[in-house]
This record gives structure tokens, sequence and C-alpha cells, in this order.
């Protein structure tokens, strides 16, 4: 059942001398608190522009990985460098990208390339606490929410989309809208989810 709500998007036509348009988000939980680390994406109703796919970082540091969350699209191959002193490995049994990496210090030599769209938790086998997310979306258009909240998706060219949102503790769901954005045009949307309490870690664990 879809518990999130979208509590509104407002869409207005601007003049504007390039074909892209521009859409801002807000997230909030369901007391109206910004959410950090929500993943916005646009997905083209119509023909979809063939876009190279961006490779992208998953640090791990201080036996954490950072940031919580990485989105990327369909094809991107992510890098796993491990900044800490001792060897870490990284893990997924997740349907959109199972694999593992052995024990390693360092920078891998290969990236791993995420080929399918989904969420992948991440983990490792020797610290247990350590827990990551690859969202990967079948999209170039695409932004991550800040501590504010907001995310922009920008250069999106005219035509009709659905607008989602995922973030990991979602119970739920999320709503999502479908709006038609004219050449030029600029637009807002919000969104409200309703979230889990994030699963804290005894610091004698660490």
């Amino acid at each position: 059942m879809i518990r999130s709500a979208c509590l509104g998007a407002v869409f207005v036509a601007a003049c504007a001398p390039a074909a892209a348009g521009t859409l801002s988000a807000i997230v909030t939980d369901a007391g109206g608190a910004p959410v950090a680390d929500a993943v916005i994406y646009a997905v083209a109703l119509g023909a979809r522009p063939a876009v190279a796919p961006r490779p992208a970082i998953m640090d791990q540091v201080n036996k954490e990985y950072f940031p919580l969350v990485v989105p990327v699209q369909v094809g991107a191959a992510v890098t796993f460098p491990n900044k800490d002193n001792i060897r870490h490995q990284v893990y997924s049994f997740s349907p959109a990208k199972v694999f593992e990496m052995k024990l390693y210090a360092g920078t891998p030599a290969k990236p791993v390339v995420f080929d399918k769209p989904g969420a992948v938790v991440l983990g490792c086998n020797i610290h247990d606490w350590m827990v990551g997310y690859i969202y990967v979306v079948d999209t170039p258009y695409f932004a991550k929410t800040g501590k504010a909240g907001s995310a922009r998706l920008e250069a999106l060219p005219p035509g009709d989309y659905q607008v989602r949102v995922w973030h990991p503790y979602m119970k739920a769901e999320a709503a999502l809208l479908t709006l038609n954005l004219a050449e030029g045009a600029t637009g807002d949307a919000s969104f409200r989810l309703e979230l889990s309490a994030p699963q804290k870690v005894p610091p004698a664990e660490k």
C-alpha cells in the first residue's frame, strides 16, 4: 500500500532561450523535517535520449560507507576505494546487483558496473555495521537531496515525465507524479515520506 504522499507540484512555463528545463524538488518526512539522501529522478515517458552513464565513487572511510547513498544511471561503473588502514570486503546480495570484492586495501583495479535498475544494499563481511546504498535508475535525469532536503534536476528536454523519489528508510513505495515539461519550463515539486528510524550501531562495535 502506498503510504507516502506527494504534497503537490507546481510547474510554470517560462520563456528561456534554451530548450532544456529544470525541476527543483523538496523532500520532507512525516513531521515536515527535511530529508537528506533521497534520490529524485525523472523518467521520460516518450523517446529517451541516449546519454552515457557517468562513473561514480563509493568511499570507505572510518569503517563506514561514504556517502550513505550513491545514485547512478544504468550502466555506470562505480569504484570502491578503501581509505582505511584496514582491509574491507564489499558485497551485495541485492537482485539488482550481486557481487563480492575479496578483502582489499586501497583502490581496486576494476570498478563494478551496475547494469540493472533498483536498490543495491552494500555490506562488509568484516564489519557488520557497514551499510551503504547504490540506487540505479534507468534515466540520466537524477539528483540526491542534501541536508536541506532539496535537489535540482537540470537539462530536461521538453516532454512527459514521471518524477519519482527513493530513500533507503522508506516504509512504503513513494508517491510519484506525472508532468509535461514544456520547452524551457521550470518547476517545483514536493514529496513527503514516511521513514523508519535508521539502525544505530553501538560505538563499542566500531
